[in-house]
């Protein structure tokens, strides 16, 4: 079973990592994932008691860092929600409807939360704490649309009767906006504001910082050690704290402890300035560095802000604005121009344009009308629209997206867990280094002072936390990235894999094609047969969603309905039933061979559909596809980027395929075969060494999607099976998303690389110059929090990728 739950307290990347080796060394945990970024722990067990599990977190979290505290997050459906105990006063006036739901939502009305008679509360959250410190009101007849989900806002409206209230968790305007909310992201409140407890915390530390510097400069101005030793006091007290701390439990390689011990060494050896001076900037790196994850942070969100607040259903004749969770199948929503669309449906009345960007990263907008499908996630532009809903909030596009990249975190690349297995051995590895630096050249030379203050260069720099912060963000920026692309990319080792394929292998009927094919011709077997193949071919192939059937079926949609049984369809050969009692076969060259009915086949490039009846050859139909206008350019550029080879498999004849194949530039193609046949010719270019990724539209393609060293699905999130059985799902039919996921796994790849040459050279470079003499403590700090800012900074180049 999976369990998620968020961490709070955790300020170093290392200390999370530490936390995540501590869970996977624990027998009740086959696998444990911590994401520093999202604060957020991921733990497999066989455990089924929740709390057993939670409290088992928590005491090895605990252990490992004090301080930091676990929240249970429900996943019961997509998007994640953190779950609280309700402690709340929810009064509402005789007779008034609450919309709250019935979900674990925790209102906290310290004033009283009033609707007058009549009136509907839209409150319709979950897990959502308001703190209605003024007065909460609404005219007779308006509903209250707090509506939004595990944030905890303060808020002061007045709304006009009849209207609803569209906070939903952030509005700005004539909502006033005062979170009052853990840290808690991706959930909660999307305006963007600052959490109150972290601004107290970085005024704080601010105001250490500039005391602590004062108090230095004047102790070394006046010469009074008093003032140094004070200034040393107000700005590490809080490290020396937690190094005694953590001594108890005997980590002894904790960054703290490491501090402390270094700036205490340079006290004792004379260097009072100094030590002050590294702890200061010590403390200023370390404010810097959270400004840089915190602006990560916010750099992520904005990436993954196409979660809908809320939802404007019509109750008892109004419209209410509720939770998008609370909305059901076959339920009537009204989307308003420039809101986001909550939920997957229908629209039922109205015409607009729909912005698909967020999710597909198409900038054209496309005009959708009366029974058009729209995507949750999608922004409505012009036109009021209502939409019967067909996908409730946790099968919607939007949570689904927001799923596949949120557990992406849990699929590490080798990189990243080279990075971890690293981490754990360098920091006592470095220790070792300085305790005997310390020791044995001092032994020799009797220069106590000289090699004690290089060890403690040693000392300062041995925290491993630019690589380990840099690299999980710099992969998962590239995620988050791809993802603003319409390219969802379900882990970072499948990111990382798109730089170490040499060989495509595509599909072609909806992969390069557009699988919209057209009948071209008929070609009756003899005169007076073309009304009989055209009315038996129309009535059989109604009954198949395979894109040739839909073509002929709609080639003549008149052709009268008649009683058919027996109708069977077999993968890859045709279609059979009786109508009227007579068996009616319509397929291809192999179906007629089968049945040992001849044929013939007109000299048309195209896909040709033979009917019979009762043994008799009454003709065949030809069924041309047409060329993707982008796949031939897609496929220049994939040669361009290195790849050796381009294959295409289809079940179509020889000649349509080399025709097509050639239009398009692959390199080899292998027609007529069947769908066990393209896992063969997949698995022999595997067992050649290749390294293959299979592009297809997921309808028939999941067994070779599954088998192929990438399988990456086209045409988004529709098919279950595609999503289960790809690694990287396409949001567009369009075969350049293909050629931007491997320019941002590229641009990836290049970023990490530069991440960890830049902090282990820099870390070796300043341990050398220490050893000779030249580095100081100041430059020693630099290549700890310094090389960790402008690691993260690089990291998060990538997230502000726009669409081109």
């Amino acid at each position: 079973m999976k369990f998620v739950f968020r961490i709070e307290g955790i300020d170093c990347a290392n200390c999370g990592a530490k936390i995540e080796r501590a869970l996977e060394n624990d027998k009740m945990f086959d696998e444990a994932y911590l994401n520093f970024m999202l604060k957020k722990i991921e733990v497999h067990t066989k455990e089924s008691d929740e709390k057993r599990v939670e409290e088992r977190v928590r005491q090895i979290a605990t252990r490992v860092e004090s301080g930091v505290t676990l929240s249970r997050i429900d996943t019961g459906y997509r998007g994640e929600v953190e779950v609280r105990t309700p402690e709340e006063k929810h009064e509402h006036a005789h007779g008034e409807a609450c919309g709250c739901g019935g979900h674990d939502h925790e209102h906290n009305h310290e004033v009283k939360h009033e609707h007058t008679h009549g009136e509907g509360c839209g409150c319709g959250g979950h897990d959502h704490g308001h703190s209605h410190e003024e007065k909460h009101e609404h005219a007779h007849g308006e509903a209250c649309g707090c509506g939004g989900h595990d944030h905890g806002h303060s808020h002061k409206h007045e709304e006009s009767c009849g209207e609803s209230c569209g906070c939903s968790g952030h509005t700005r305007g004539s909502v006033e906006c005062s979170v009052d909310k853990k840290d808690n992201f991706p959930v909660g409140c999307g305006c963007g504001c600052t959490t109150p407890k972290s601004k107290e915390k970085e005024s704080n530390m601010l105001m250490r910082i500039i005391c602590s510097l004062g108090l230095l400069l004047f102790g070394v101005v006046t010469n009074l050690d008093i003032f140094i030793f004070v200034s040393y006091i107000v700005i590490g007290y809080d490290i020396v704290l937690k190094a005694v701390t953590n001594i108890a439990k005997g980590k002894v390689f904790d960054e703290n402890f490491l501090m402390t011990i270094a700036t205490v060494a340079a006290f004792i050896i004379g260097e009072h300035p100094e030590a002050v001076a590294v702890m200061l900037f010590y403390q200023v790196g370390e404010y810097f560095q959270s400004k840089a994850v915190a602006k990560s942070r916010k750099a992520i969100e904005g990436l993954m802000d196409i979660k809908p607040e809320f939802a404007r259903v019509k109750q008892n004749g109004n419209w209410v604005v509720v939770s998008p969770d609370t909305i059901k199948v076959g339920d009537v929503i009204a989307v308003r121009p420039g809101e986001k669309i909550p939920l997957d449906g229908v629209i039922v009345k109205g015409a607009t344009t729909i912005d698909h960007s967020a999710l597909t990263g198409e900038s054209v907008p496309v005009f959708a009308e009366e029974n058009s499908e729209v995507l949750s996630g999608s922004i409505n532009i012009e036109q009021l629209i209502e939409i019967r809903v067909t996908q409730v909030l946790r099968d919607s596009t939007v949570s689904k997206i927001l799923d596949l990249i949120e557990n992406a975190t849990s699929k590490k690349a080798q990189t990243e867990k080279f990075i971890t297995k690293f981490a754990a051995i360098y920091t006592p590895i470095v220790v070792i280094a300085a305790v005997l630096i310390a020791i044995i050249p001092s032994l020799i030379t009797g220069e106590w002072n000289h090699w004690v203050y290089t060890s403690i260069v040693f000392l300062v720099i041995s925290c491993p936390c630019a690589l380990v912060v840099s690299i999980p963000l710099s992969f998962f920026g590239g995620i988050g990235a791809a993802s603003k692309q319409g390219v969802l990319i379900k882990g970072s080792n499948y990111l990382e894999r798109l730089n170490e394929v040499d060989t495509f292998v595509m599909d072609k009927t909806g992969t390069i094609t557009k699988g919209s094919f057209e009948v071209i011709g008929i070609f009756p077997d003899k005169k007076g047969l073309e009304e009989d193949l055209i009315s038996y071919g129309v009535q059989l192939e109604r009954h198949s969603n395979h894109p040739i059937a839909k073509a002929i079926a709609n080639y003549k949609q008149d052709v009268a309905e008649v009683e058919m049984t027996a109708f069977t369809e077999k993968a890859g050969y045709g279609l059979s039933a009786l109508i009227d009692g007579k068996k009616v076969i319509a397929g291809n060259e192999r179906l007629m061979e089968e049945e040992k009915i001849a044929y013939k086949v007109p000299k048309v490039i195209g896909t040709s559909v033979h009917v019979a009846v009762d043994g008799e050859y009454l003709g065949c139909i030809i069924v041309a596809d047409v060329v993707k206008e982008e796949s031939k350019a897609a496929i220049k550029r994939l040669k361009e980027k290195g790849i050796k080879k381009v294959i295409m498999l289809t079940g179509d004849k020889k000649e349509v395929a080399d025709y097509i194949g050639k239009e398009v530039g692959v390199d080899q193609v292998y027609a007529g075969l069947l769908p066990q046949d393209k896992v063969t010719r997949v698995q022999e270019l595997i067992d050649k060494g290749e390294k293959v990724a299979f592009v297809g539209d997921g309808i028939n393609d999941a067994p070779v999607l599954a088998l192929a060293d990438l399988g990456i699905a086209m045409g988004g999130i529709g098919s279950d099976a595609a999503v289960e059985a790809s690694d990287v799902v396409l949001m567009q039919d369009n075969l350049m998303q293909v050629v931007k996921g491997m320019d941002i796994a590229k641009q990836t790849e290049r970023i990490v690389k530069q991440n960890i040459i830049f902090a282990l050279g820099t870390k070796f470079i300043v341990m050398l110059l220490g050893i000779f003499g030249i580095a100081n403590m100041w430059l020693a700090v630099f290549a700890d929090v310094g090389v960790s800012i402008i690691a993260i900074l690089n990291a998060i180049r990538i997230l502000p990728q726009k669409n081109k």
